[in-house]
């Protein structure tokens, strides 16, 4: 297990803080700690919690076990692991990381992201309409 590197945590936070578009305030109060408090976390003078570190993430809407590989709590998975089903990064987190991206096309690709689940959460049958047409027997019937 890696060491717990406080320092990078914190830039790593206040980076996520910055590209959710939070103030300081906003994300203490979204994850339920203190203003100060996250501060100093930010500033890497505090060493939080796993649990601290969940309400954050939960708060940046991002994985937990980000915030943990980060804090080197949890070792980043190998693509050997991936490989054999072990979970792979999310999509926020895969563009969260992406040095390639600036800021503005970080937030559009999340935001079109975003849209995309709230539009397949909504939908009654996610199955397709070849499959609830009963008069179809496949995609290609007309």
């Amino acid at each position: 297990m890696a060491s717990f590197d406080v320092g990078n945590l914190g830039e790593f936070l206040r980076e996520q803080r910055r590209q959710a578009k939070l103030s300081l305030r906003q994300l203490a109060d979204a994850a339920g700690v203190s203003n100060p408090y996250l501060s100093q976390i930010e500033r890497g003078l505090r060493k939080p919690s796993a649990e601290i570190l969940q309400q954050i993430a939960k708060g940046l809407q991002i994985s937990a076990e980000t915030l943990y590989v980060q804090a080197g709590i949890l070792d980043e998975r190998d693509p050997e692991q991936a490989a054999h089903g072990a979970r792979r990064p999310g999509v926020r987190e895969a563009v969260a990381a992406d040095p390639g991206l600036t800021d503005p096309q970080r937030q559009a690709l999340l935001q079109i992201y975003e849209a995309f689940r709230r539009e397949n959460d909504t939908e009654p049958d996610r199955a397709g309409p070849e499959r609830t047409d009963p008069d179809r027997t496949g995609p290609d019937s007309n």
